[in-house]
């Protein structure tokens, strides 16, 4: 089975930027191919790694199978549903990216779960070495066992005692799933060791143990601004050089 790392926090927190260089991360050191899934409402990582989506978000299209006259003669549902779900994917050299997209409804994904998780236990006979998860803070797949169990879980976090607090109740919500995650830490965003310094209560509070921080970067701003893909960051980036310093000391 493949190394499975998810990735999840406040929204504004950097939590997809993180995805990103941990991806990049994880091809710069060869370990690939990888699979990434955005599991997040608001999506958007396939901007942050440059690959272009050509299909439906998954959320799109078991939403149009809902109506039979959809389906083409002579398919079940779930063989329609697996066919389409197979288009979805958006496969790059690396890296393949699986977009969740939105909720159906108000408040939760109301598609067949067995279905996806099925689609999902397929894929991951692919070769797959990592899957890379970006979540949104409700860990709404993880909780759904839609995701198997996590090797790595990053909660993510800018430098502000709210968001540092958002962190804290995702990892109470962790406790309470039934997924099994091995190794879960705080990662803090756009911040200097004196913000930390002065967030350690609050850090205390939550739980998780420090991953280390990742400095503001003009040049992630540079990107953003540009839409241009922040995969695509130079190697002395401040951001990129923090986010492998982090995962060198995981052994990621």
């Amino acid at each position: 089975m493949p190394v499975q790392i998810a990735v999840a926090g406040k929204g504004g927190t950097g939590k997809t930027s993180f995805c990103a260089l941990l991806t990049r991360y994880l091809i710069d050191k060869r370990k690939v191919p990888i699979l990434a899934v955005d599991a997040d409402a608001n999506a958007n990582l396939n901007e942050a790694l440059g690959l272009k989506l050509e299909g439906e978000t998954v959320s799109e299209l078991i939403a149009s199978t809902k109506d039979a006259n959809s389906i083409p003669m002579g398919m079940s549902q779930e063989t329609y549903i697996e066919y389409k779900l197979n288009a979805a994917l958006a496969e790059g050299k690396d890296v393949d990216l699986l977009v969740m997209g939105g909720p159906d409804g108000p408040g939760c994904f109301c598609f067949p779960n067995n279905i996806l998780r099925k689609h999902l236990d397929k894929l991951l006979t692919h070769g797959y070495k990592y899957v890379v998860i970006d979540n949104e803070a409700g860990l709404e797949h993880i909780s759904r066992r839609t995701t198997q169990d996590v090797d790595f879980l990053f909660v993510v976090s800018d430098s502000s005692a709210r968001a540092i607090r958002s962190a804290g109740r995702v990892h109470e919500l962790v406790k309470q799933i039934q997924t099994k995650v091995k190794n879960i830490c705080l990662v803090v965003t756009r911040a200097t060791p004196e913000d930390v310094e002065l967030l350690k209560e609050e850090i205390e509070k939550t739980g998780l143990t420090l991953a280390g921080i990742i400095p503001s970067d003009p040049l992630v701003n540079e990107f953003d601004i540009k839409g241009q893909p922040l995969f695509n960051l130079p190697a002395h980036s401040p951001a990129v050089q923090a986010a492998y310093a982090i995962l060198d000391n995981l052994n990621i």
